[in-house]
Formats: structure tokens, C-alpha cells, sequence
């Protein structure tokens, strides 16, 4: 076959997996007035997907809290993901993510570990900041080395993931070696103007959904404090950044502004969007092209990291042995 009717069948072909994405979102039933159970029954059913088949899985507890550690066979080293879920602070679970986070794990070869933080409206901010911190904290003080250490999170959960950075440094705690936050939702005033120019491509949310998270979260906070919305924090001194997004979501702003944030206040940072793809594509993993491309780019990124804090590390003692190396 010639390579360019190959190239034409590939283009193709992704478009038509596009177009059976939107239409699944979109044709998704919707219950009017949802109790807050059942919004989280229909979170689970709509994003469980099931592990695969060498990667383990089992619960364990992090600062108190439920988790769930993932180990994929191709782990090696002592590397480890602290995972954060999506679901606008109010929804999901370690279990709702399984499938995409042991997919990022599995090849990025790392032992990966998902956060079951408190959610609101029982536990509104900043309970979740809180409880990610907490959980840093713990796997530094169990011996993990930040420089082998990477946090990962979607949509809440990417947020959260730059909000636990700011807090640790905050705290006085080293950095992990990077970070990899999907459709990362960072600004709670729902300031970006993609709430506005996105509003009929997003096949997901609507303004209206998206406030109705954060009424539920902040209850009356002010949403443009940093932990809550850490786009509007100080990032300096924060690890390597990977954000990803696809053109097609309210949150596209939310992004963009995010790693014009973090360069501005010269944080090493990499933004990719997806043409034509909606929030959390990464979930189609396996009947999306651009699912497996974003997950094996972010597995390429935490790997490198965490590869380079590695050899960092390595390298200190031999730098320090003779504290006249190098001197004239």
C-alpha cells in the first residue's frame, strides 16, 4: 500500500474515533435533579475501566487515608506516582481512575499509588489540599526519595496535584522530580475565556455543571485563593511540568494559563494540546489514537524524570567527596 493512502486511512480513521467519542458524551443519559449518591454511582459506571492484566492492584492506607497501590510487572527501581483522581472535588475514586492510572504506571514503569482524599460538600476545601499534602509528607517520611517521586492527576485531581507542589514547598518540603496533570482544573472563578468560546465543541460540561462543583466544594470560600485555584499562585520553585488538554473543553484556558503561569515564574514547563479531543481524553485509552499517544508522551516524561533525579543523585556523593574538585 502506498504510504500516503496509509496516511489518509490513519487520518481517517482518528476522526472517526473523535466523532464516536463526542457522540458517546453526548448521548450519554443525563438524570434530572441527581441525589449526590447517585451522581457518584453514574461517575463510577461511566469511567471504570478495567485494569490491565500485569499490572497488581490492591488497597492499602497513605497518612490515614484509603489508597490504591498499583504495580505494574514492568516496574523497576523504587520510582513511585502519587495519583489524584478527577471529579470536581465532589465525585470519583482511586477506583474510578484505575484504568488510566495503571495505564500511565504501567508504562512508565512505576509503582503507582492513588489518594482516596475527602471530598466535598462533606469535606469542602481546603480538606483535599490537605489530604494531598498528607500524603506527600507520608512517602517522603517512608523513605521515597523526592528525586524519584512524581505526582500525576486529572481535571480536580490535576489541580490538586499543583496545589499539594505549592503547599510542600510552603511547607518547607523538598520537590518531587516532575508532574503530569490532565485537563488540570486550576482556576474556580471560572475566569477563562474558553467557558465562553468552547461552550458548544465541550460535549461534557456546561458552565452551569462546572459552578455547581465549586459551590459544592468551596461552599463560601473566596475561589481565587492559590491552593484552591493555583493558577493564580506562585510557582516558583516547583518541579518539571507536563500539562495536556484537548481544544475541545471549557477548561482549554484553565491549561494554557497554567503553563504560561508556571513560565513566567520559570518553572520547566510543556504544553501539549490535542485538536478536536474532550476533557480527560486519556480515559479512551485503547479506542482513542490520541488516548495512548498523550499516555505514552506522559510516561515518557515521568520516566525521564525520574530516570534524571536518579542520576542527580548518583552523582552528588562523587560531587561532594573532594571539596576542592573543580576549584582553580
Amino acid at each position: 500500500m502506498h504510504p500516503l493512502t496509509l496516511d489518509f486511512m490513519e487520518v481517517r480513521m482518528t476522526r472517526r474515533q473523535r466523532e464516536a467519542v463526542d457522540a458517546l458524551h453526548r448521548n450519554a443519559p443525563v438524570h434530572p435533579n441527581p441525589t449526590l449518591a447517585e451522581q457518584r454511582a453514574g461517575f463510577a459506571l461511566a469511567l471504570s475501566r478495567p485494569l490491565p492484566g500485569d499490572v497488581a492492584a490492591h488497597e492499602t492506607v497513605l497518612a490515614g487515608r484509603p489508597a490504591l497501590d498499583l504495580t505494574p510487572a514492568t516496574a523497576t527501581g523504587r520510582g513511585r506516582m502519587l495519583h489524584f483522581h478527577g471529579g470536581g472535588y465532589v465525585v470519583g475514586s482511586p477506583g474510578t481512575h484505575a484504568g488510566v492510572a495503571a495505564q500511565l504506571a504501567r508504562r512508565a514503569r512505576l509503582r503507582a499509588t492513588s489518594l482516596d482524599y475527602r471530598l466535598a460538600p462533606e469535606h469542602p476545601f481546603p480538606a483535599a489540599v490537605d489530604d494531598g499534602l498528607a500524603a506527600y509528607r507520608a512517602l517522603l517520611d517512608a523513605g521515597v526519595r523526592p528525586e524519584e517521586l512524581v505526582l500525576a492527576g486529572d481535571s480536580a485531581g490535576g489541580g490538586l496535584a499543583v496545589a499539594t507542589l505549592v503547599a510542600a514547598r510552603d511547607a518547607g518540603l523538598p520537590q518531587p522530580a516532575g508532574a503530569v496533570v490532565f485537563s488540570p482544573w486550576v482556576d474556580l472563578t471560572l475566569g477563562g475565556e474558553s467557558m465562553r468560546t468552547k461552550k458548544d465543541a465541550d460535549p461534557i460540561f456546561t458552565r452551569e455543571a462546572i459552578q455547581a462543583y465549586v459551590t459544592r466544594y468551596l461552599l463560601d470560600q473566596d475561589p481565587a485563593q492559590p491552593l484552591a485555584s493555583p493558577v493564580f499562585a506562585d510557582l516558583r520553585g516547583l518541579p518539571p511540568l507536563l500539562v495536556q488538554a484537548g481544544s475541545n473543553e471549557l477548561l482549554l484556558d484553565d491549561a494554557v494559563r497554567l503553563a504560561g503561569r508556571a513560565a513566567a515564574d520559570e518553572v520547566e514547563v510543556t504544553l501539549r494540546v490535542w485538536p478536536q479531543v474532550p476533557h480527560v481524553f486519556q480515559h479512551h485509552f485503547g479506542h482513542l489514537d490520541e488516548a495512548d499517544e498523550a499516555l505514552d508522551e506522559a510516561a515518557r516524561f515521568l520516566s525521564a524524570r525520574v530516570r534524571a533525579g536518579r542520576e542527580a543523585q548518583a552523582d552528588r556523593p562523587l560531587a561532594s567527596a573532594d571539596p576542592g574538585a573543580g576549584r582553580p
